[in-house]
């Protein structure tokens, strides 16, 4: 995704974007917040952007705007960009900010899960499994062996 928004940003065409709907939730745990825009093309055709998914962040400040700075590349997984700065920073370098740090955490967590894998693989190989260690005979006095009447 962070590839596919700054493709659109670095080659799209510039254009102005008529604001058709903006939806921002109230509640920060629903995050689905989007504009649909109406972009004049160079050429003359018209694009239609349905619901354009945008952080919840960014949303409250462009509610007010009837139009839009956008970068277009019709043909891109990711046709259309918010280019509008807000406080000088453009809505897309936010949103890829946002996918690159996701993108981090969650190779990251990646990385943990699978060093926890190695880990619990090398002690089944060297100490064998963990319920079968010792245990000559079932255990008749264990509190799970017990019935409750």
């Amino acid at each position: 995704m962070v590839y596919d928004l700054h493709t659109t940003k670095a080659k799209g065409t510039v254009a102005t974007a008529e604001v058709q709907e903006v939806h921002a939730s109230n509640r920060t745990q629903v995050t689905y917040d989007y504009v649909s825009l109406r972009v004049p093309m160079p050429d003359g055709s018209v694009l239609t952007r349905e619901r354009l998914s945008l952080p919840h962040g960014v949303v409250p400040p462009l509610e007010e705007k009837e139009t839009l700075t956008v970068r277009v590349a019709p043909d891109a997984r990711r046709s259309v960009v918010v280019t509008e700065p807000i406080k000088a920073t453009p809505v897309v370098d936010t949103q890829i900010r946002i996918a690159g740090i996701n993108a981090l955490m969650s190779l990251g967590a990646a990385l943990l899960f699978g060093v926890a894998i190695w880990f619990w693989n090398r002690s089944l190989r060297r100490e064998g499994d963990p319920a079968q260690r010792g245990v000559k005979e079932p255990d008749s006095d264990h509190p799970a062996r017990q019935v409750v009447r």
